[in-house]
Protein backbone atom coordinates (compact mmCIF):
# COMPACT_ATOMS: atom_id res chain seq x y z
CA UNK A 1 0.00 0.00 0.00
CA UNK A 2 1.00 3.64 -0.67
CA UNK A 3 -0.45 6.99 0.59
CA UNK A 4 -1.42 9.28 -1.74
CA UNK A 5 -3.26 12.77 -2.57
CA UNK A 6 -5.75 11.13 -5.04
CA UNK A 7 -6.28 13.61 -8.65
CA UNK A 8 -8.96 11.26 -10.52
CA UNK A 9 -11.20 9.65 -7.96
CA UNK A 10 -12.30 12.53 -4.89
CA UNK A 11 -11.39 15.20 -7.09
CA UNK A 12 -13.11 14.33 -10.39
CA UNK A 13 -16.42 13.75 -8.11
CA UNK A 14 -15.73 17.30 -6.03
CA UNK A 15 -15.76 18.88 -10.10
CA UNK A 16 -18.90 16.68 -11.02
CA UNK A 17 -17.15 14.74 -13.08
CA UNK A 18 -19.41 11.90 -12.47
CA UNK A 19 -18.32 9.77 -15.73
CA UNK A 20 -15.09 9.68 -15.03
CA UNK A 21 -15.23 7.24 -12.26
CA UNK A 22 -17.15 4.34 -10.76
CA UNK A 23 -20.92 4.58 -9.85
CA UNK A 24 -20.08 2.45 -6.54
CA UNK A 25 -17.02 4.45 -5.52
CA UNK A 26 -19.00 7.84 -6.75
CA UNK A 27 -21.87 6.81 -3.85
CA UNK A 28 -19.31 6.58 -1.46
CA UNK A 29 -17.69 9.56 -1.95
CA UNK A 30 -20.93 11.47 -2.00
CA UNK A 31 -21.65 9.98 1.50
CA UNK A 32 -18.39 11.42 2.66
CA UNK A 33 -18.51 14.60 1.11
CA UNK A 34 -21.78 15.29 2.59
CA UNK A 35 -19.85 15.23 5.96
CA UNK A 36 -16.68 16.62 4.84
CA UNK A 37 -17.32 19.64 2.31
CA UNK A 38 -13.94 20.87 2.83
CA UNK A 39 -12.10 17.69 2.14
CA UNK A 40 -12.90 17.04 -1.16
CA UNK A 41 -9.65 15.22 -1.86
CA UNK A 42 -8.79 13.92 1.40
CA UNK A 43 -5.38 11.64 2.22
CA UNK A 44 -6.11 8.12 1.47
CA UNK A 45 -4.00 4.77 1.11
CA UNK A 46 -4.30 2.68 -1.68
CA UNK A 47 -3.46 -0.24 -2.75
CA UNK A 48 -0.45 -0.70 -5.12
CA UNK A 49 -1.42 -3.47 -6.77
CA UNK A 50 -5.52 -3.72 -7.01
CA UNK A 51 -7.25 -7.30 -5.73
CA UNK A 52 -8.61 -7.44 -8.58
CA UNK A 53 -5.65 -7.23 -10.60
CA UNK A 54 -3.88 -9.92 -7.94
CA UNK A 55 -2.44 -7.64 -5.12
CA UNK A 56 -3.25 -8.57 -1.58
CA UNK A 57 -4.96 -6.17 -0.06
CA UNK A 58 -9.07 -6.43 -1.01
CA UNK A 59 -9.72 -2.25 0.14
CA UNK A 60 -8.73 -0.13 -2.97
CA UNK A 61 -8.64 2.99 -0.89
CA UNK A 62 -9.23 4.32 2.67
CA UNK A 63 -9.87 8.11 2.85
CA UNK A 64 -8.51 9.30 6.08
CA UNK A 65 -10.52 12.30 7.14
CA UNK A 66 -10.05 15.36 9.78
CA UNK A 67 -13.30 15.12 12.13
CA UNK A 68 -13.36 18.59 13.91
CA UNK A 69 -15.51 16.93 17.17
CA UNK A 70 -18.58 18.38 18.26
CA UNK A 71 -17.56 20.46 21.73
CA UNK A 72 -21.15 20.79 22.63
CA UNK A 73 -20.93 17.22 23.58
CA UNK A 74 -17.81 17.05 24.58
CA UNK A 75 -16.57 14.77 21.48
CA UNK A 76 -12.83 15.11 20.72
CA UNK A 77 -10.76 16.00 17.43
CA UNK A 78 -10.52 12.92 15.88
CA UNK A 79 -9.51 10.93 12.38
CA UNK A 80 -12.33 9.36 10.28
CA UNK A 81 -10.94 6.06 8.46
CA UNK A 82 -13.25 5.11 5.62
CA UNK A 83 -12.77 2.01 3.56
CA UNK A 84 -13.49 1.14 0.17
CA UNK A 85 -13.62 -1.97 -1.59
CA UNK A 86 -15.98 -4.06 0.52
CA UNK A 87 -18.75 -2.99 -1.37
CA UNK A 88 -18.97 -3.15 -5.85
CA UNK A 89 -17.54 -0.05 -6.57
CA UNK A 90 -17.49 -1.08 -10.29
CA UNK A 91 -20.28 -3.20 -11.25
CA UNK A 92 -18.65 -5.55 -13.49
CA UNK A 93 -17.46 -8.37 -11.70
CA UNK A 94 -14.46 -7.78 -11.68
CA UNK A 95 -14.47 -7.94 -7.39
CA UNK A 96 -17.61 -8.54 -6.93
CA UNK A 97 -20.96 -10.59 -8.47
CA UNK A 98 -23.58 -8.01 -9.36
CA UNK A 99 -27.07 -9.82 -8.43
CA UNK A 100 -29.22 -6.44 -8.98
CA UNK A 101 -29.95 -3.36 -6.51
CA UNK A 102 -32.19 -4.58 -4.35
CA UNK A 103 -29.81 -6.54 -2.22
CA UNK A 104 -26.47 -5.66 -0.71
CA UNK A 105 -23.73 -4.26 -2.75
CA UNK A 106 -20.54 -6.67 -3.01
CA UNK A 107 -20.38 -7.71 0.66
CA UNK A 108 -23.17 -4.96 1.72
CA UNK A 109 -20.88 -2.85 3.68
CA UNK A 110 -17.54 -0.83 4.06
CA UNK A 111 -15.26 -0.12 6.85
CA UNK A 112 -14.73 3.39 9.55
CA UNK A 113 -12.90 3.67 12.22
CA UNK A 114 -12.32 6.95 14.56
CA UNK A 115 -8.86 7.43 16.39
CA UNK A 116 -8.65 10.13 18.43
CA UNK A 117 -6.41 12.90 17.38
CA UNK A 118 -3.12 13.30 18.88
CA UNK A 119 -1.88 17.14 19.97
CA UNK A 120 0.62 18.10 17.57
CA UNK A 121 -0.51 15.74 15.03
CA UNK A 122 -0.70 16.87 11.37
CA UNK A 123 -1.67 14.32 9.68
CA UNK A 124 -3.62 10.86 10.59
CA UNK A 125 -2.02 7.40 11.54
CA UNK A 126 -1.93 5.30 8.18
CA UNK A 127 -1.57 2.02 11.12
CA UNK A 128 -5.67 2.01 11.15
CA UNK A 129 -5.49 1.67 6.85
CA UNK A 130 -3.42 -1.74 7.51
CA UNK A 131 -5.55 -3.08 10.46
CA UNK A 132 -8.42 -2.01 8.46
CA UNK A 133 -6.92 -4.18 4.96
CA UNK A 134 -6.63 -7.08 7.35
CA UNK A 135 -10.11 -7.50 8.67
CA UNK A 136 -10.91 -7.09 4.63
CA UNK A 137 -8.78 -9.68 4.16
CA UNK A 138 -10.53 -12.25 6.59
CA UNK A 139 -13.88 -11.43 5.04
CA UNK A 140 -13.00 -12.11 1.60
CA UNK A 141 -11.35 -15.21 2.27
CA UNK A 142 -14.07 -16.30 4.58
CA UNK A 143 -17.02 -14.67 3.03
CA UNK A 144 -18.03 -14.37 6.64
CA UNK A 145 -19.65 -10.66 7.24
CA UNK A 146 -19.47 -8.47 9.98
CA UNK A 147 -22.58 -7.10 11.83
CA UNK A 148 -22.87 -4.46 14.27
CA UNK A 149 -22.41 -5.64 17.82
CA UNK A 150 -20.10 -8.39 15.93
CA UNK A 151 -16.70 -8.72 18.57
CA UNK A 152 -13.23 -9.48 17.24
CA UNK A 153 -10.46 -10.68 19.33
CA UNK A 154 -7.34 -9.44 18.15
CA UNK A 155 -4.77 -10.33 21.25
CA UNK A 156 -2.45 -7.39 19.98
CA UNK A 157 -2.55 -3.68 20.43
CA UNK A 158 -3.93 -2.32 17.42
CA UNK A 159 -1.33 -0.03 16.34
CA UNK A 160 1.34 -2.37 17.35
CA UNK A 161 2.74 -0.42 20.56
CA UNK A 162 2.00 -1.39 24.46
CA UNK A 163 -1.80 -0.19 24.27
CA UNK A 164 -4.32 -1.66 26.32
CA UNK A 165 -6.99 -1.62 23.28
CA UNK A 166 -6.42 -5.16 21.95
CA UNK A 167 -9.65 -5.90 20.51
CA UNK A 168 -12.33 -4.44 18.40
CA UNK A 169 -16.40 -4.29 18.55
CA UNK A 170 -17.90 -2.87 15.55
CA UNK A 171 -21.20 -0.75 15.15
CA UNK A 172 -22.93 1.67 13.31
CA UNK A 173 -20.73 4.68 12.02
CA UNK A 174 -22.63 7.52 14.05
CA UNK A 175 -22.37 9.97 11.33
CA UNK A 176 -22.12 7.96 7.91
CA UNK A 177 -25.83 7.10 6.60
CA UNK A 178 -26.32 3.84 4.55
CA UNK A 179 -26.42 4.90 1.00
CA UNK A 180 -28.17 2.98 -2.37
CA UNK A 181 -25.54 2.66 -4.99
CA UNK A 182 -26.60 1.06 -8.93
CA UNK A 183 -24.82 -2.02 -7.49
CA UNK A 184 -27.04 -2.54 -4.03
CA UNK A 185 -27.45 -0.80 -0.67
CA UNK A 186 -23.86 -0.30 1.53
CA UNK A 187 -23.93 0.66 5.49
CA UNK A 188 -20.65 1.32 7.25
CA UNK A 189 -19.42 -0.47 10.11
CA UNK A 190 -17.17 1.76 12.51
CA UNK A 191 -14.80 -0.37 14.40
CA UNK A 192 -14.15 0.33 18.21
CA UNK A 193 -11.01 -0.73 20.08
CA UNK A 194 -11.68 -2.08 23.23
CA UNK A 195 -9.38 -3.55 26.19
CA UNK A 196 -9.26 -7.21 26.42
CA UNK A 197 -11.49 -7.17 29.96
CA UNK A 198 -14.19 -5.38 27.65
CA UNK A 199 -14.07 -7.96 25.03
CA UNK A 200 -14.58 -10.45 27.40
CA UNK A 201 -17.61 -8.62 29.00
CA UNK A 202 -19.16 -8.71 25.27
CA UNK A 203 -18.26 -12.55 25.23
CA UNK A 204 -20.35 -13.33 28.39
CA UNK A 205 -23.05 -10.78 27.39
CA UNK A 206 -23.15 -8.89 24.22
CA UNK A 207 -21.43 -6.39 22.09
CA UNK A 208 -24.94 -4.07 22.01
CA UNK A 209 -24.44 -4.03 25.75
CA UNK A 210 -20.64 -3.07 26.21
CA UNK A 211 -20.93 -0.41 23.06
CA UNK A 212 -23.68 1.08 24.92
CA UNK A 213 -21.61 1.18 28.37
CA UNK A 214 -18.77 2.72 26.37
CA UNK A 215 -20.90 5.78 25.14
CA UNK A 216 -21.57 6.40 28.33
CA UNK A 217 -17.85 7.24 29.44
CA UNK A 218 -16.50 10.06 27.82
CA UNK A 219 -13.09 8.71 28.35
CA UNK A 220 -13.99 5.06 26.62
CA UNK A 221 -15.11 6.44 23.65
CA UNK A 222 -18.52 8.55 24.48
CA UNK A 223 -21.42 9.18 21.96
CA UNK A 224 -19.61 7.98 18.76
CA UNK A 225 -17.21 6.33 20.24
CA UNK A 226 -13.68 7.48 19.63
CA UNK A 227 -10.97 4.57 19.90
CA UNK A 228 -8.08 6.35 21.97
CA UNK A 229 -5.14 4.11 22.03
CA UNK A 230 -3.50 5.55 24.81
CA UNK A 231 -6.72 4.73 27.36
CA UNK A 232 -5.56 3.05 30.31
CA UNK A 233 -8.54 2.19 32.51
CA UNK A 234 -11.08 -0.08 31.15
CA UNK A 235 -14.65 0.63 32.03
CA UNK A 236 -14.94 -1.33 34.80
CA UNK A 237 -11.48 0.47 36.54
CA UNK A 238 -13.54 3.68 35.93
CA UNK A 239 -16.34 2.67 37.84
CA UNK A 240 -16.35 -0.36 38.95
CA UNK A 241 -19.29 -1.56 40.60
CA UNK A 242 -21.84 0.21 38.60
CA UNK A 243 -20.61 -1.13 35.02
CA UNK A 244 -20.36 -4.50 36.20
CA UNK A 245 -23.50 -4.88 37.92
CA UNK A 246 -25.32 -3.82 34.24
CA UNK A 247 -22.95 -6.57 32.79
CA UNK A 248 -24.04 -9.25 35.27
CA UNK A 249 -27.67 -7.81 35.38
CA UNK A 250 -27.14 -8.11 31.33
CA UNK A 251 -25.99 -11.62 31.34
CA UNK A 252 -29.07 -12.57 33.83
CA UNK A 253 -31.27 -11.02 31.84
CA UNK A 254 -30.67 -11.98 28.09
CA UNK A 255 -27.95 -14.41 28.41
CA UNK A 256 -25.04 -14.39 25.41
CA UNK A 257 -25.50 -13.68 22.16
CA UNK A 258 -21.86 -15.57 21.57
CA UNK A 259 -23.06 -18.88 20.40
CA UNK A 260 -19.55 -20.38 18.72
CA UNK A 261 -16.29 -20.02 18.56
CA UNK A 262 -13.08 -21.02 17.03
CA UNK A 263 -10.80 -23.54 19.88
CA UNK A 264 -8.29 -25.65 20.70
CA UNK A 265 -10.63 -28.66 21.75
CA UNK A 266 -10.51 -32.49 20.96
CA UNK A 267 -12.97 -34.92 22.53
CA UNK A 268 -12.85 -38.89 23.11
CA UNK A 269 -15.23 -41.87 23.30
CA UNK A 270 -14.69 -43.61 26.18
CA UNK A 271 -17.75 -46.14 25.55
CA UNK A 272 -15.40 -48.76 24.32
CA UNK A 273 -12.31 -48.76 22.36
CA UNK A 274 -12.87 -49.58 18.67
CA UNK A 275 -12.86 -52.98 17.66
CA UNK A 276 -10.66 -52.01 14.65
CA UNK A 277 -9.31 -49.57 12.33
CA UNK A 278 -12.46 -49.30 9.73
CA UNK A 279 -14.83 -49.24 12.75
CA UNK A 280 -16.64 -46.42 11.64
CA UNK A 281 -16.42 -44.57 15.31
CA UNK A 282 -13.04 -44.33 15.21
CA UNK A 283 -13.36 -41.15 12.55
CA UNK A 284 -13.16 -38.98 16.01
CA UNK A 285 -11.38 -41.20 18.53
CA UNK A 286 -9.74 -38.31 20.99
CA UNK A 287 -7.18 -36.63 18.09
CA UNK A 288 -5.87 -38.91 16.37
CA UNK A 289 -8.35 -39.55 13.62
CA UNK A 290 -7.97 -42.78 11.85
CA UNK A 291 -7.81 -43.93 8.34
CA UNK A 292 -10.28 -41.83 6.30
CA UNK A 293 -10.98 -41.99 2.31
CA UNK A 294 -11.15 -38.11 0.93
CA UNK A 295 -14.55 -38.66 0.02
CA UNK A 296 -15.49 -39.60 3.82
CA UNK A 297 -13.62 -36.51 4.67
CA UNK A 298 -15.24 -34.18 2.20
CA UNK A 299 -18.75 -35.73 2.88
CA UNK A 300 -18.18 -34.62 6.69
CA UNK A 301 -16.91 -31.21 6.08
CA UNK A 302 -19.94 -30.75 3.77
CA UNK A 303 -22.00 -31.84 6.97
CA UNK A 304 -20.05 -29.37 9.04
CA UNK A 305 -20.69 -26.46 6.96
CA UNK A 306 -24.09 -26.75 6.11
CA UNK A 307 -25.58 -27.58 9.68
CA UNK A 308 -29.24 -28.47 10.68
CA UNK A 309 -32.39 -27.76 9.65
CA UNK A 310 -34.00 -24.26 10.04
CA UNK A 311 -36.92 -24.84 12.68
CA UNK A 312 -38.96 -22.17 14.25
CA UNK A 313 -36.92 -22.33 17.95
CA UNK A 314 -33.69 -22.28 19.02
CA UNK A 315 -31.73 -24.49 16.43
CA UNK A 316 -28.24 -24.92 15.36
CA UNK A 317 -26.22 -23.25 13.40
CA UNK A 318 -23.85 -24.01 10.21
CA UNK A 319 -20.41 -25.33 11.14
CA UNK A 320 -17.80 -23.52 8.74
CA UNK A 321 -14.02 -24.77 9.04
CA UNK A 322 -12.70 -21.75 8.60
CA UNK A 323 -11.31 -19.94 11.21
CA UNK A 324 -13.55 -17.64 13.12
CA UNK A 325 -12.01 -14.33 14.75
CA UNK A 326 -15.16 -12.86 16.58
CA UNK A 327 -18.45 -14.11 17.11
CA UNK A 328 -21.74 -13.46 15.45
CA UNK A 329 -21.09 -12.55 11.93
CA UNK A 330 -23.64 -13.08 9.26
CA UNK A 331 -22.49 -14.79 5.89
CA UNK A 332 -22.71 -15.36 2.25
CA UNK A 333 -22.01 -19.00 3.48
CA UNK A 334 -23.96 -18.80 7.14
CA UNK A 335 -21.20 -18.29 10.03
CA UNK A 336 -20.81 -20.11 12.60
CA UNK A 337 -22.24 -17.32 15.75
CA UNK A 338 -25.18 -17.16 13.11
CA UNK A 339 -28.90 -18.54 14.44
CA UNK A 340 -29.97 -19.43 10.84
CA UNK A 341 -29.05 -22.18 9.20
CA UNK A 342 -28.78 -24.14 5.51
CA UNK A 343 -30.35 -27.54 5.89
CA UNK A 344 -28.40 -31.08 5.95
CA UNK A 345 -28.67 -34.10 4.32
CA UNK A 346 -26.15 -36.49 6.18
CA UNK A 347 -25.25 -39.36 3.87
CA UNK A 348 -25.67 -42.93 4.77
CA UNK A 349 -21.76 -43.54 5.70
CA UNK A 350 -21.23 -40.76 8.43
CA UNK A 351 -23.93 -42.37 10.52
CA UNK A 352 -24.56 -40.74 14.16
CA UNK A 353 -23.73 -42.72 16.91
CA UNK A 354 -25.19 -42.99 20.62
CA UNK A 355 -22.12 -42.34 23.08
CA UNK A 356 -22.35 -43.94 26.71
CA UNK A 357 -19.11 -41.51 28.00
CA UNK A 358 -17.38 -38.76 26.75
CA UNK A 359 -13.70 -36.83 27.66
CA UNK A 360 -14.12 -33.47 26.48
CA UNK A 361 -10.74 -31.27 26.20
CA UNK A 362 -10.16 -27.76 26.03
CA UNK A 363 -6.81 -25.35 26.11
CA UNK A 364 -7.01 -22.99 28.85
CA UNK A 365 -8.48 -20.03 26.64
CA UNK A 366 -11.20 -22.32 25.08
CA UNK A 367 -12.06 -23.60 29.20
CA UNK A 368 -12.69 -20.16 30.37
CA UNK A 369 -15.45 -20.04 28.09
CA UNK A 370 -17.50 -22.76 29.42
CA UNK A 371 -18.84 -20.99 32.25
CA UNK A 372 -19.89 -18.55 29.70
CA UNK A 373 -21.47 -22.02 27.66
CA UNK A 374 -23.36 -22.45 30.76
CA UNK A 375 -24.61 -19.73 32.27
CA UNK A 376 -25.31 -17.69 28.99
CA UNK A 377 -26.18 -20.22 26.36
CA UNK A 378 -27.69 -23.32 27.77
CA UNK A 379 -29.76 -21.52 31.07
CA UNK A 380 -30.94 -19.63 28.59
CA UNK A 381 -32.18 -22.51 25.95
CA UNK A 382 -29.73 -22.13 23.76
CA UNK A 383 -26.43 -23.75 22.31
CA UNK A 384 -22.80 -23.47 21.87
CA UNK A 385 -20.43 -24.95 19.51
CA UNK A 386 -16.71 -25.27 20.23
CA UNK A 387 -15.47 -25.75 16.43
CA UNK A 388 -11.54 -26.97 16.16
CA UNK A 389 -9.18 -24.76 14.69
CA UNK A 390 -7.02 -28.01 13.49
CA UNK A 391 -9.57 -29.96 11.80
CA UNK A 392 -13.37 -30.66 11.49
CA UNK A 393 -13.68 -31.78 15.29
CA UNK A 394 -16.63 -30.07 17.02
CA UNK A 395 -17.95 -30.20 20.11
CA UNK A 396 -21.69 -28.48 20.41
CA UNK A 397 -23.55 -28.21 23.78
CA UNK A 398 -27.09 -27.93 23.70
CA UNK A 399 -29.95 -27.49 25.79
CA UNK A 400 -32.92 -29.12 25.96
CA UNK A 401 -35.00 -26.51 24.66
CA UNK A 402 -32.86 -26.48 21.36
CA UNK A 403 -34.51 -28.47 18.19
CA UNK A 404 -32.86 -29.79 15.25
CA UNK A 405 -30.10 -31.77 17.65
CA UNK A 406 -29.21 -35.23 17.24
CA UNK A 407 -28.34 -35.56 20.95
CA UNK A 408 -31.18 -36.36 23.42
CA UNK A 409 -32.08 -36.07 26.73
CA UNK A 410 -32.37 -40.07 26.77
CA UNK A 411 -28.91 -40.31 24.44
CA UNK A 412 -27.25 -37.10 25.86
CA UNK A 413 -23.94 -37.54 23.91
CA UNK A 414 -24.14 -38.21 20.46
CA UNK A 415 -21.76 -37.76 17.11
CA UNK A 416 -22.17 -37.39 13.46
CA UNK A 417 -18.79 -38.15 12.63
CA UNK A 418 -16.37 -35.52 13.93
CA UNK A 419 -19.37 -33.53 15.51
CA UNK A 420 -20.08 -34.53 19.09
CA UNK A 421 -23.41 -33.04 20.59
CA UNK A 422 -24.00 -32.76 24.18
CA UNK A 423 -27.07 -32.19 25.29
CA UNK A 424 -27.06 -30.94 29.14
CA UNK A 425 -30.35 -30.51 31.22
CA UNK A 426 -30.73 -27.44 33.51
CA UNK A 427 -30.44 -29.40 36.57
CA UNK A 428 -27.03 -30.30 35.61
CA UNK A 429 -25.92 -27.35 34.46
CA UNK A 430 -26.37 -25.72 37.81
CA UNK A 431 -23.99 -28.59 39.39
CA UNK A 432 -21.89 -28.05 36.42
CA UNK A 433 -21.40 -24.40 37.03
CA UNK A 434 -20.72 -24.83 40.93
CA UNK A 435 -17.94 -27.03 40.01
CA UNK A 436 -16.01 -24.82 37.49
CA UNK A 437 -16.49 -21.51 39.09
CA UNK A 438 -12.14 -21.39 39.07
CA UNK A 439 -12.64 -21.19 34.90
CA UNK A 440 -14.13 -17.84 35.02
CA UNK A 441 -11.11 -16.11 35.52
CA UNK A 442 -8.66 -15.95 32.24
CA UNK A 443 -5.69 -15.78 34.78
CA UNK A 444 -3.06 -18.46 33.98
CA UNK A 445 -3.25 -21.12 36.25
CA UNK A 446 -1.90 -24.16 37.11
CA UNK A 447 -2.97 -27.18 34.33
CA UNK A 448 -4.14 -29.58 33.76
CA UNK A 449 -7.09 -29.21 35.11
CA UNK A 450 -9.89 -32.18 35.23
CA UNK A 451 -13.48 -32.05 36.34
CA UNK A 452 -15.40 -35.45 36.30
CA UNK A 453 -19.01 -36.43 36.55
CA UNK A 454 -19.17 -39.93 37.06
CA UNK A 455 -23.03 -40.45 37.06
CA UNK A 456 -23.20 -38.69 34.08
CA UNK A 457 -20.31 -40.58 32.43
CA UNK A 458 -18.68 -36.70 31.66
CA UNK A 459 -15.23 -35.61 32.00
CA UNK A 460 -13.40 -32.42 31.33
CA UNK A 461 -9.87 -31.51 31.04
CA UNK A 462 -8.32 -28.37 30.59
CA UNK A 463 -4.66 -28.49 28.99
CA UNK A 464 -1.89 -26.73 28.18
CA UNK A 465 -1.76 -25.35 24.36
CA UNK A 466 1.67 -28.14 23.58
CA UNK A 467 -1.29 -30.62 24.04
CA UNK A 468 -3.21 -29.08 20.87
CA UNK A 469 0.08 -28.39 18.67
CA UNK A 470 1.25 -31.62 19.18
CA UNK A 471 0.78 -34.13 16.02
CA UNK A 472 0.30 -37.13 18.68
CA UNK A 473 -1.79 -35.09 21.14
Amino acid sequence: MDEMRPSSAAAAAHLGLASLFPPGLQAIYGESRRLYPDQANPLQVTAIVKYWLGGPDPLDYISMYRNMGCPGQDIPEHWHYVSLGLSDLYGDNRVHEFTGQEGPSGFGFELTFRLKREAGETGPPTWPAELMQGLARYVFQSENTFCSGDHISWHSPLDNSESRIQHMLLTEDPQMLPVQTPFGHVSFLQIVGVCTEELQAAQQWNGQGILDLLRGVHIAGGPWLITDMRRGETIFEIDPHMQQERVDKGIETDGSNLSGVSAKCAWDDLSRPPEDEDDSRSICIGSQPRRLSDKDTEQIREALRKGLEINSKSVLPPISSQRHSHDRPQSRKGSLESESSAAIVPHELVRTRQLESVHLKFNQESGTLLPLCLRGRLLHGRHFTYKSINGDTAITFVSTGVEGAFATEEHPYAAHGPWLQILLTEEFVEQMLAEIQDLSTREVSKLPKEYSWPDKKLKISVLPDTVFDSPLQ
